[in-house]
């Protein structure tokens, strides 16, 4: 059976990844001379609220190609195919952290590397897609046809009281354009082909939200939907109790 892995940017719930036998390899995220491991040390509600309390911006890095290299060695005692699924590479140095690791492993195994072109759950929907099909006998190539045809169909939308933090980070990509008509604005940006692009701005959290709800109840039919937030849990429990209205589904 193919041996499902990813980072910890997919956002998986813990009791997802282990329903799944999902492997999740874990970047590290740094507050000054402090390290964590990413969800493992540091879980979300702790990252905003160090974030939001101190001067330090923090910054994420790849785990080293060697780390990557034990961990498919260590797989690779229980299967002999594996199938990595990682954040875009555009993002971040994880997909080729990853590459360099398969070069050094030890043990015989046949490795597929896939670059999501996502991000945060984007990127979950598609790993837990392949580990349900994994589970049930699909081959590396039929889970590569699958990742093939399913990217584009997956969609992520995010609304930010500011752009600082991806500015700051280097991760802003084309929503560069967002910047410097933001005043008391709301940006929305997504992620798609490996990039951070704009899709519009509005002037009050209320109507990002709003614009939010639109844009995903435009959909006839979906398959799943994930909302994620930062600080506000409110906010996104109102939405989806909006969008479970809509569709008429029970909530996960």
């Amino acid at each position: 059976m193919v041996k499902i892995v990813t980072d910890s940017v997919s956002d998986l719930p813990n009791e997802v990844a282990k329903e799944l036998d999902i492997a999740v390899i874990p970047l590290y995220v740094h507050f000054g001379s402090e390290e964590y491991k990413d969800g493992v040390d540091l879980s979300t509600e702790e990252f905003y609220h160090k974030l939001e309390a101190g001067s330090i911006l923090p910054t994420t890095s790849t785990p080293p190609s060697g780390l990557f290299a034990e961990f498919f060695d260590s797989l690779a005692e229980e299967t002999d195919e594996i199938m990595g699924i990682f954040v875009a590479k555009k993002l971040s140095a994880t997909y080729s952290s990853a590459l360099k690791g398969v070069e050094m492993m030890k043990r015989k195994c046949r490795v597929e590397l896939i670059d999501s072109t996502l991000a945060i759950m984007a990127e979950g929907f598609l790993v837990i897609e392949a580990a349900k099909r994994a589970l049930n006998g699909a081959t590396l190539k039929e889970l590569t046809d699958m990742i093939s045809s399913t990217v584009s169909r997956i969609h992520v939308r995010i609304t930010l009281d500011t752009l600082k933090y991806l500015e700051m980070g280097g991760r802003i990509g084309k929503a560069q354009a967002l910047l410097g008509s933001l005043l008391k604005m709301n940006p929305i940006i997504g992620v798609q082909n490996g990039d951070v692009l704009p899709f519009g701005r509005v002037r009050s959290r209320e109507k990002a939200n709003e614009w939010l709800y639109n844009f995903a109840s435009s959909f006839q039919k979906i398959e799943a939907l994930a909302i994620e937030y930062g600080t506000s849990s409110v906010e996104a429990k109102a939405l989806a109790g909006y969008l479970i209205d809509w569709f008429g589904v029970s909530q996960k």
